[in-house]
């Protein structure tokens, strides 16, 4: 078979199962309601939980006088500056860590730290639903991986008990296809009983969970010492873009030494870096997290009062099943047509028979906006009947 042959017929059996992605194109900032197309939409698609991505552009624009451009180097060359300085520093302070290590994407941390943590000879397990990039971080670094069933922590720890040599525990802290939340203090006391390496991505906790909003750990009410290694992005709750881990000193300079995803990319725009700072201030509001908490509660009543086939969630990451994909795209064209954005969540994504409608609530979103999602959301499921 010819590539030109391989790439058609990929394309075409991603057609045929209901299961071409496709992009979609905005004419305006990120927000609630946004041009798409020739459409103007409600959006319940963004991870912006806190409805930080729309502001911040005053301080871009100062910092962008500062610092110009671009970075020019990686970190270890000479592409670090203050900027960068200043918001590890920010962000060590923010999640109560002695250090914080930038990288310019969350998918770039996962696969850096996990490559750079784990060799082969040692041992990795992961929760059968981790992000692809935990899942990507485990395979280059040649360590054996084995996938615990999700949430199952009596399996995680029978494996570990069962298992000699170095082994490494990763988990997402919210899991982003299904919304709920790990017992990460149950994974904590499981990896120190057995002298596991814990490390939790908090990429969809950060900014939402905990008091202040400082994250799962802050959440569980966890020491430093019980979650060694923290990932966090930029880009979600905060509004930005980056992401970062944060540990102790040695965990941090291991890092700078050995973690590929570091070493070898340019470093994120020193202006992008300093505007951050910004909208991790703003993100210390807890009236931010009240409001956003207030439309979980709003949405999650209205929905199962109308019956709706929720998932288990907590979090601003609320799923409706569909079971099919010709049917989760359906529906969400339905919705599209109501003025309403919400994401066809298919296989490979998550498991075949269970695709969904990823509905994601921020702050930013009114009480007048979920009514209107939910009678939406009524009329679609209603007049698509399995």
């Amino acid at each position: 078979m010819s590539w030109q042959d391989r790439f058609s017929s990929a394309l075409q059996q991603r057609k045929q199962n209901h299961l071409l992605r496709q992009r979609q194109t905005l004419h305006s900032p990120q927000s609630t309601h946004v041009s798409c197309g020739n459409a103007q939409l409600l959006n319940f698609c963004s991870n912006d939980y806190l409805g930080l991505a729309n502001t911040g552009g005053d301080d871009l624009a100062r910092a962008a006088q500062d610092w110009q451009f671009g970075s020019g180097a990686s970190h270890l060359v000479c592409g670090h500056t203050r900027a960068h300085h200043d918001l590890e520093k920010a962000l060590a302070e923010f999640t109560g860590y002695p250090r914080a290590l930038l990288f310019s994407t969350g998918y770039m941390a996962n696969v850096g730290v996990i490559s750079a943590l784990a060799q082969r000879g040692d041992f990795i397990f992961q929760d059968k639903l981790n992000h692809a990039s935990l899942l990507d971080g485990a395979q280059l670094s040649r360590a054996k991986m084995t996938r615990y069933r999700h949430c199952d922590y009596q399996q995680l720890d029978d494996l570990l008990s069962a298992t000699s040599g170095d082994c490494l525990v990763v988990s997402d802290s919210i899991f982003s296809m299904d919304g709920d939340l790990a017992d990460v203090a149950r994974l904590a006391e499981i990896s120190q009983h057995h002298d596991a390496l814990l490390m939790i991505d908090d990429a969809h906790g950060i900014g939402v969970l905990g008091k202040n909003g400082h994250g799962v750990r802050e959440h569980f009410d966890l020491p430093q010492e019980a979650l060694p290694v923290y990932i966090g992005t930029l880009g979600k709750a905060l509004g930005g873009y980056g992401a970062f881990v944060a540990g102790s000193d040695d965990l941090i300079e291991y890092l700078i030494q050995f973690s590929r995803s570091y070493i070898y990319t340019t470093a994120m725009p020193p202006a992008v870096a300093q505007a951050m700072l910004g909208n991790l201030e703003r993100a210390r509001d807890n009236k931010l997290r009240e409001a956003l908490t207030d439309r979980i509660k709003l949405f999650r009543s209205g929905a199962e009062a109308r019956g709706l086939p929720l998932m288990d969630s907590e979090s601003p990451v609320q799923p409706l099943l569909t079971g099919s994909s010709d049917r989760a795209l359906r529906i969400s064209d339905s919705l599209k047509q109501q003025g309403i954005w919400i994401s066809a969540i298919r296989p490979p994504t998550v498991p075949q028979g269970e695709a969904r409608l990823r509905v994601t609530l921020t702050a930013a979103h009114t009480a007048e906006d979920i009514a209107t999602l939910l009678t939406a959301l009524e009329s679609a499921f209603t007049g698509d009947v399995q």
